[in-house]
């Protein structure tokens, strides 16, 4: 029987009090969508937490069965983003607003392929802003040290500022 293998992070966790202030951001050169992806397929929120997630040991989701993630990704209080680019899917921002004047940025990120094409802090922006477009007195991410290495610092370029640190870890299969 396989052992499961402990690995090791440090968490960051991040807020945003206020509605930032909206700084230039410059639109990517391609043809570029943001579409809400309502109720998705549960094949389709596998793909995209898979692709984007794998390099980076997103884990929890794969460890629920089918009815248990479409109950989770159905939820009133979650709304799934995708950003599309030249017509592929090449990011997600999951945010979900079960906290009552809380928004929590649960999953941020893009397709490998889009990674390093300046995309990454147009989409946090937008996903930002949708966050704002609720009656919301925060927002919410975390990040840890198995993430991107660019991804605490693009957040702290978004607005985000560090409240709190956590040693954790988590099983792999």
């Amino acid at each position: 029987m396989t052992r499961p293998r402990r690995l090791p992070m440090v968490v960051t966790f991040l807020e945003m009090t206020a509605r930032p202030s909206i700084p230039v951001i410059v639109h990517p050169r391609e043809q570029v969508a943001i579409l809400h992806a309502k109720n998705p397929p549960v094949h389709f929120y596998r793909y995209l937490y898979d692709v984007i997630g794998r390099a980076y040991y997103w884990v929890d989701r794969k460890k629920v069965d089918d009815k248990t993630l479409a109950d989770i990704i159905g939820a009133s209080t979650l709304e799934l983003y995708v950003l599309y680019v030249e017509g592929c899917p090449a990011g997600m921002a999951e945010l979900d607003f079960a906290d009552p004047g809380i928004a929590q940025l649960a999953y941020f990120g893009l397709v490998p392929e889009y990674v390093g094409r300046g995309l990454g802090l147009f989409f946090l922006h937008q996903a930002v802003s949708l966050c704002w477009s609720h009656p919301i007195d925060k927002v919410l991410v975390n990040t840890c040290t198995l993430d991107h290495p660019r991804a605490l610092p693009l957040y702290q370029r978004a607005g985000f500022v560090p409240y709190a640190r956590e040693d954790r870890y988590i099983e792999l299969l």
